[in-house]
């Protein structure tokens, strides 16, 4: 029995709780598992290490700090920028847009034509607890680990003699 550890392919179904307050924050319960290739850094720091060891079908929980999840809050990610930066759009309170630099949340629409932003994940500063179910568990193929991620079925990539991705993100 393979047993997860780096460059194996991981498939977990996965519910995560805010450990303060038993609020959901994410499942993949109702819809496919989520799969990884374990060593890559594709997931949170603490996720993977927990994990370590773990068999098909074994059941864990385990809650992580700030640290080894999305990090602790960095107030020098908070900005207030002008509002005409988002030209069309009308920026309120919780929206989440994609810009160059990747996410950002409003926190905050000012009366003076300005708009607080935060470049923090929305999970920034919290512990979180993960009740995980190990689906499968495999040996990662040589495509995938020179790839860096899982392929699909059939490891269709991995004939290729190219060993870099496309532009649209598939080998």
């Amino acid at each position: 029995m393979t047993e997860i550890k780096k460059n194996t392919v991981a498939t977990v179904h996965y519910t995560g709780t805010l450990p303060d307050s038993g609020e959901e924050f994410d499942s993949s319960l109702g819809r496919e598992p989520l799969t990884f290739l374990v060593g890559q850094k594709q997931m949170i720091p603490g996720f993977e290490r927990e994990l370590m060891g773990a068999n098909a079908g074994d059941k864990v929980e385990f809650t992580l700090s700030a640290k080894d999840a999305y990090g602790e809050h960095n107030p020098e990610a908070v900005q207030k920028v002008p509002l005409d930066m988002f030209g069309d759009i009308k920026p309120e309170i919780g929206m989440t847009l994609m810009t160059d630099l990747g996410p950002i949340r409003v926190s905050e629409v000012g009366d003076d034509s300005t708009v607080t932003v935060d470049f923090n994940h929305a999970l920034a500063g919290k512990s979180l607890t993960f009740n995980v179910e190990v689906v499968e568990v495999r040996e990662a193929t040589e495509g995938e680990i020179s790839h860096g991620h899982v392929h699909g079925p059939g490891d269709v990539h991995e004939q290729k003699s190219e060993k870099t991705c496309n532009d649209d993100g598939c080998c």
